[in-house]
């Protein structure tokens, strides 16, 4: 059966609920997707799904009351108030959105063809014209399909992007720093909004640790969310106890086993948590679509700059049974598109294959990245990190805290090498002041 098919009387019901859901419970916005008021199909159902989504995304609490009295005279709190008999579980309120949007577009659809239809028994008009005149309106019907896209003139868009170039000019529009000086110069400012940006490394060389510092830096500025597929709350917190605090992590894990912990820098450290806006999400096996509902609620509630997921491997596809290659294809590209969408930058950590292992030079390489070339083709950035004394303990005490950030890949921007410090003991990463250590050219990993 068609959307368009569907009774009148069924509409109506899947329109009341959808707008129950979203006054009972403003989050439900989230599963509603690109819902839009020209999707509903009674006027007051119309009116009363404008303005509350209007309230949501301007931060207010939307309930029968205050749209009620937005609405003033066009409608009363009793009509608004009968809607709200009856709240649709989360997978009802998809369902009833996908629906509404459906039966929209097949209704479009059904215009457009009989309109079409008129085109060709007009007999008047010269043939090419009544085909161009077809296509403009399948055309317009498409652009709207996907959200109102449309082709821009170079020209006319040289001459807006001028704003751009001054906003940045004027520092109004700016890169998102990591805290990291010569990681932000590598990458001319730092994170981008809009950008997927991939950090990889084979397992215990601090890829958490580095993602966790990026984030921390960030969030003294602008909001960030660290989604952790890997760590439970408690294992992120202990990480962030031991940076924030400048407490050894050994003591956080153990604290009766030394000196005990030295709670004066435990709770400083929470002191400087309290000023970070950073959020943390403890969701195991979360797929895309939880994650991108997740983002859009944050960045409403709390707005967002950032998204780290922790790790990408861990993710979920939506198809359980498809190839996981097929899998990190849908959940790249998915990322990427949450980064254009709310304006953000995306951060997702990544594993390596073993092959960097069996080279001369342990460096990871593009093609070491794992399950899937995917990864590669739809990340803007593509950062490898490798600690030396981590593939090969025999180095020594100069390489302790060394580490090698390789930038591989900048859609926009310059390839290189950073060199960064990392703490061990307090889980965090640093700027590298000292000389870069050299090993003379012998054996495997000499050429680091």
């Amino acid at each position: 059966m068609s959307a368009a098919t569907i009774t009148a009387e069924a509409i109506l019901s899947a329109e009341a609920g959808i707008l129950a859901g979203m006054l009972i419970d403003n989050g439900t916005v989230d599963l509603m997707g690109d819902l839009r008021p020209e999707h509903f199909a009674a006027p007051l159902h119309r009116m009363v799904f404008a303005e509350s989504l209007a309230q949501i995304l301007a931060g207010k609490p939307a309930d029968v009351v205050s749209v009620a009295v937005a609405l003033g005279e066009r409608t009363t709190a009793a009509e608004v108030h009968a809607l709200t008999t009856h709240l649709p579980s989360p997978a009802s309120l998809r369902r009833y959105a996908e629906l509404l949007r459906d039966r929209h577009q097949e209704l479009a659809l059904r215009r457009v063809a009989g309109e079409i239809a008129d085109l060709a028994d007009d007999s008047g008009s010269p043939i090419a014209q009544r085909i161009e005149s077809a296509q403009s309106k399948l055309a317009t019907l498409e652009a709207a399909a996907v959200g109102g896209a449309a082709w821009l003139d170079v020209g006319e868009g040289m001459v807006q992007h001028s704003q751009v170039l001054e906003d940045r000019l004027e520092g109004r529009i700016v890169a998102f720093p990591t805290g990291l000086g010569a990681v932000d110069e590598q990458l001319d400012g730092g994170l981008r909004p809009g950008q997927l940006v991939i950090l990889a490394a084979r397992p215990s060389m601090g890829k958490s640790a580095l993602g966790l510092t990026i984030c921390s830096n960030m969030a003294a500025d602008r909001p960030v969310g660290f989604v952790s597929l890997e760590m439970s709350h408690t294992d992120v917190l202990d990480r962030l106890t031991a940076s924030l605090s400048r407490v050894p992590m050994s003591s956080v894990l153990r604290p009766a086993a030394g000196d005990g912990l030295d709670w004066e820098r435990v709770t400083e450290g929470i002191e400087l948590a309290r000023r970070l806006r950073l959020h943390l999400l403890d969701q195991p096996g979360a797929t895309l679509r939880q994650v991108s509902m997740l983002a859009r609620n944050l960045k409403r509630r709390h707005g967002l700059a950032l998204l780290a997921v922790d790790y990408l491997g861990l993710m979920a596809g939506a198809d359980p049974r498809a190839q996981r290659v097929h899998q990190i294809e849908e959940i790249t590209r998915g990322l990427k598109t949450l980064a254009k969408e709310l304006g953000i930058a995306v951060l997702a950590l990544a594993q390596l294959n073993r092959d960097a292992e069996k080279r001369a030079d342990p460096t990871p390489v593009l093609s070491d990245l794992r399950d899937s070339g995917a990864i590669e083709q739809d990340a803007d950035v593509v950062m490898f990190l490798h600690r030396p004394i981590a593939s090969n303990p025999g180095l020594g005490q100069d390489w302790e805290h060394y580490a090698k950030l390789r930038i591989a890949k900048v859609r926009q921007g310059r390839t290189g090498d950073v060199h960064l410090r990392f703490d061990g003991a307090h889980q965090r990463f640093e700027a590298w002041l000292a000389p870069v250590p050299h090993r003379a050219a012998k054996g495997r990993g000499a050429d680091l």
